[in-house]
C-alpha cells in the first residue's frame, strides 16, 4: 500500500482499562511530509483595477522568499507567490510555456526548469528574465490593462537594507522602459513594517528569508552608520536543517527538498528559554515522546495477506497428511532398500562359498565376472553389507544402533614376516597394517578426549577452590577477562567493517597477501620457468587462505565463540559479584531502551529495520531548537559574527551618542520577519537581553502585528502620505536625470 498525503494524525489514546491495570501505548504523532506547493487554478484578482485611477498605487513586497503585491486601497496583498518561474520548449504545441509562481511546480517537468529570480541566500536579484517573468504574472494578475501606453499606474517597491546599487538601477531601468511606469518609488521593508506599527523611537530586528538586519531608528529616521547585518535567515536555517538530516541519515530512501526543509523549519522549530540546560536532557527518556516530531515520507509496504482459523487449520492438516505421506514413502523404500541388499548379500556369501576348492584360474574368473580384484575386497565388501543390513534392521526396530558389541578388530599378517607371504599375502598385510593405524589413531583421540574432561574437570575444581579462598582476586580476574573478551569482539566488528572499505588497511593487506602468493620473494618479479613452485609442500601453507578469507591477524582464538564466553564470565560475575547486575551486561548497554543514540535517531520506540513506514520516518528532536538558536549563537553553524544579542547589546552600550536616545530605543525593541515567528524567539530575546544590559535600564520588546504582511501594509498606507509624492521618481525625471537617480525621503 502506498501511504496518502496528509498534514497530520493526532494522536489516538486507547481507551481506559480498569482501575489497577495501566493502558496500552498510544501511537505516536506523524506528520506526512508536504507535497510541492501547487495550488491548481486560482482564480485572477482582476476586479481591482477598475477602482483604481492614475494615482492609485501598486504596491509590490519584493522579498526574496513570497513576492506579495496588491493595490494601495486594500487591506491585505491579492498576491502572493515565490520569485520562481518554469520556462521550457513545449514539443507537443511547438511553443515556448512558463509558469510563474506556484504554477511553476505543477510537475516534474516544470519543478526542474524553476529558476528563482534571487541569488540564492540574498535579498539580491541576479536573474533579470525571471524577475520580468514575475512582473509580468503580477500585472497580468491584477489586471493592469497595459498597451502601448505601459501600466498607466504609479508603483512602491521594497527592498532590503543596503540594495546593490546596479540591482536597483537595473530594476529601475526595467520598470521604466519595458513598462512605462508613470512614477516610481522605493522603501526599506523592515522600516515599512516599523511605520506600519507607529514606531518612530526603537531598535528594529528584522530577521527576514535571507538575512538578519539590527536597526536603530531615532524620530523616525533609522540611524544607517550603526545598521548591522547578521548572514543567518530562513533560507540558511532550512539549507542548515537539510545537512544535519543527510549528516544524520546518510542512507535515508526518501528525498529531501528545500520546500520541505522550510515547512519543516516552520512547523516544528521553536526558540529554547535556555539552549544549554535543554541540550542536555532533550534527548531523555521523559517526555521525549512529546519532543520527538515523525515526519512520514512516502513509502510502499508489502501487506501480508492474514488467513483465518479455519484456513490455517486447513494448511496444518494438509502439512501433517503430506508429512504422513512422505513418511510411508520412506518407509517403503527403506523396506525396499533392504530387501535388495540382502538378496546382494545372499549373492555374495553364495560366491564366496563356491571359491572353496576352485583352482585359481576359475576363482579369478568368477571375481571379474562380478569386478572383484581378488578374495579381500570380496570379504570387505560381505563385512560392510552385513554391518549395512544390521544398522538398517536395527533403525526399524527402534534399537540403538550400538546395540551390538563391536568385534575386536584383530591383524594376525602383522606378526608373519614378509618372506612366507606371497604377493596377495603382502597386500593383506599392507591393508592390515592400514587399518591397525586407524584403529590406534582413534583409541588416542579416545584418550585424548578423556584427559581433556578430566583437565577441565581438575581446572573447574581449582576455580571453585580460588573462589572460596580469594573472592576479591578470582572477581578481577573474571572482570579482565570480560574486558578482553569484549575488546575482541569490538575488534571483530571493526575488522568487518573495514574489510568492506577496499581503501582500509586490512583491505589493503588483504590484497597484499594475495599479490605475495605467486612468490616467495615478494617485490620481484616471476620469470615463466624460472623458480620452482613448492608451494603446499608445509601445513603452514594453506594457514594462507584463511588470512585472505579472515583478514590479517586472524588467528585460533578469535574464530572462538565470543558470544557464549562472554555470556559465560557475565553470568558467573552476576552470581558471585554483588556490584555487578543485569544493567552493566553486555546485552543490556546493547538494549536500545538504553542507547542515546537510538533515542536521537528513532526517538522513543523499537525500531523495525524490515518496515518500510518506519524506514522513511525522519525523528526532529534536537534540531527542533538547534536550528533557531543560530539567531543567538551563530558559532553553531560554522558562522564568524556575533549573535543578534551581542550586536543589539554593543549598538546601544556604545553606538549610541545620547543618554536619551538608548532609553527611548530600549523602551521599544521592535520584531520583524518571518524569522521572528517562531514561538518563544520574543521571551527569549527579552531575557537575553535584560541579563547583559543595565540593571535599571527598561526594556520593551514588541513583535509586528503580522511579520509576514506588516512591510507590504505599511507601504501601501505609505503611498497615501505626502512624503510618497516627494520621494517618488516620475518618468520625466528618469529621462531627465538617469536610473541612478534616488530621492531621499523621511516619513515622520
Amino acid at each position: 500500500m502506498t501511504i496518502t498525503q496528509s498534514r497530520y494524525v493526532e494522536t489516538v489514546f486507547a481507551s481506559e482499562i480498569s482501575s489497577g491495570k495501566k493502558t496500552p501505548k498510544p501511537p505516536p504523532r506523524v506528520w506526512y511530509a508536504i507535497n510541492p506547493p501547487f495550488r491548481g487554478y486560482q482564480a485572477l484578482p482582476t476586479d481591482g483595477y477598475p477602482k483604481s485611477n492614475d494615482d492609485t498605487a501598486i504596491v509590490i513586497d519584493n522579498g526574496s522568499s513570497l513576492v506579495r503585491a496588491g493595490w494601495s486601497f486594500d487591506a491585505a496583498p491579492r498576491l502572493s507567490f515565490p520569485a520562481d518561474v518554469a520556462r521550457f520548449r513545449d514539443r507537443k504545441f511547438n511553443r515556448t510555456v512558463s509558469y510563474v509562481g506556484y504554477n511553476a511546480y505543477a510537475d516534474a517537468t516544470t519543478r526542474g526548469q524553476i529558476r528563482n529570480a534571487f541569488e540564492p541566500g540574498t535579498s539580491i536579484v541576479g536573474n533579470w528574465d525571471v524577475m520580468e517573468g514575475v512582473l509580468d504574472q503580477i500585472f497580468v494578475s491584477l489586471g493592469v490593462d497595459a498597451q502601448d501606453e505601459g501600466i498607466q499606474r504609479p508603483l512602491v517597491m521594497t527592498e532590503p537594507v543596503a540594495n546593490l546599487g546596479y540591482s536597483r538601477k537595473t530594476m529601475t531601468e526595467l520598470l521604466f522602459e519595458c513598462y512605462t511606469a508613470p512614477s516610481l518609488a522605493y522603501g526599506i521593508d523592515s522600516l515599512f513594517s516599523y511605520k506600519y506599527n507607529k514606531g518612530s523611537n526603537g531598535h528594529i530586528i528584522s530577521s527576514s528569508h535571507s538575512s538578519t538586519h539590527v536597526i536603530p531608528v531615532i524620530n523616525s529616521k533609522p540611524i544607517t552608520s550603526s545598521i548591522s547585518r547578521l548572514n543567518w535567515g530562513g533560507y540558511q536555517g532550512s539549507e542548515y536543517l537539510l545537512k544535519l538530516l543527510k549528516l544524520k541519515y546518510p542512507t535515508f530512501p526518501g528525498k529531501l527538498t528545500d520546500y520541505q526543509a522550510q515547512h519543516m523549519v516552520r512547523e516544528h522549530c521553536y526558540v529554547s528559554n535556555d539552549f544549554d540546560k535543554e541540550m542536555r536532557s532533550y534527548l531523555d527518556w521523559t517526555e521525549l515522546e512529546n519532543r520527538d516530531h515523525i515526519i512520514q515520507y512516502p513509502f510502499t509496504e508489502q501487506v501480508a495477506v492474514e488467513k483465518s482459523e479455519e484456513e490455517l487449520a486447513r494448511i496444518a492438516e494438509r502439512k501433517r497428511e503430506g508429512g504422513r505421506r512422505l513418511q510411508e514413502q520412506a518407509a517403503k523404500m527403506r523396506l525396499e532398500k533392504l530387501v535388495r541388499k540382502e538378496e546382494e548379500l545372499e549373492y555374495f556369501k553364495d560366491l564366496q562359498q563356491r571359491l572353496i576348492g576352485q583352482t585359481k584360474k576359475e576363482i579369478k574368473r568368477l571375481l571379474d565376472d562380478d569386478e572383484f580384484k581378488d578374495e579381500a575386497q570380496l570379504d570387505k565388501v560381505i563385512k560392510d553389507m552385513e554391518k549395512s543390513v544390521r544398522k538398517a534392521r536395527n533403525k526399524d526396530l527402534g534399537n540403538p544402533e550400538n546395540a551390538e558389541e563391536e568385534e575386536v578388530a584383530t591383524f594376525p599378517l602383522l606378526d608373519v614376516p614378509d618372506e612366507e607371504l606371497d604377493e596377495a599375502g603382502l597386500k593383506k598385510k599392507r591393508h592390515q597394517r592400514l587399518l591397525k593405524s586407524g584403529v590406534e589413531a582413534r583409541a588416542r583421540a579416545k584418550v585424548e578426549k578423556e584427559q581433556e574432561r578430566a583437565r577441565k574437570a581438575e581446572e573447574q575444581r581449582l576455580d571453585d577452590e580460588r573462589r572460596e579462598n580469594d573472592l576479591e582476586g578470582w572477581l578481577a580476574d573474571r572482570r579482565a577477562s570480560r574486558t578482553a573478551i569484549i575488546q575482541k569482539i569490538k575488534d571483530r566488528e571493526r575488522q568487518k567493517a573495514d574489510l568492506g572499505n577496499r581503501k582500509s588497511l586490512a583491505s589493503q593487506m588483504r590484497m597484499k597477501t594475495l599479490a605475495n602468493l605467486a612468490s616467495d620473494q615478494p617485490g620481484r618479479k616471476r620469470r615463466r620457468g624460472g623458480d620452482d613452485d613448492n608451494f603446499g609442500a608445509n601445513d603452514e601453507d594453506w594457514g594462507v587462505y584463511r588470512t585472505v578469507a579472515q583478514g590479517e591477524g586472524s588467528d585460533e582464538e578469535e574464530e572462538e565463540d565470543l558470544d557464549a564466553e562472554i555470556q559465560n564470565v557475565e553470568a558467573e560475575l552476576l552470581r558471585y559479584d554483588p556490584g555487578f547486575n543485569e544493567s552493566k551486561t553486555l546485552a543490556a548497554q546493547k538494549d536500545w531502551t538504553k542507547s542515546l543514540m537510538h533515542a536521537f535517531l528513532r526517538g522513543p520506540r523499537p525500531f523495525d529495520p524490515e518496515s518500510q513506514q518506519e524506514a522513511h520516518q525522519l525523528h526532529l528532536n534536537l534540531e527542533r531548537i538547534r536550528i533557531p538558536e543560530v539567531v543567538f549563537q551563530p558559532g553553531i553553524a560554522g558562522l564568524d559574527q556575533a549573535g543578534i544579542v551581542d550586536i543589539a547589546a554593543d549598538m546601544i552600550n556604545h553606538g549610541m551618542g545620547s543618554p536619551e536616545d538608548r532609553i527611548n530605543i530600549l523602551k521599544d525593541i521592535f520584531l520583524t520577519g518571518g524569522n521572528t515567528l517562531f514561538e518563544g524567539f520574543q521571551e527569549r530575546l527579552s531575557k537575553e537581553l535584560r541579563a547583559v544590559l543595565p540593571v535599571e535600564a527598561s526594556i520593551g520588546v514588541r513583535k509586528a502585528s503580522d511579520p509576514l504582511l506588516d512591510a507590504w501594509k505599511g507601504a501601501a498606507q505609505w503611498s497615501k502620505e505626502p512624503a510618497y509624492q516627494q520621494a517618488r521618481i516620475t518618468r520625466e525625471e528618469y529621462l531627465e536625470k538617469g536610473s541612478e537617480y534616488l530621492k531621499v525621503s523621511v516619513s515622520r
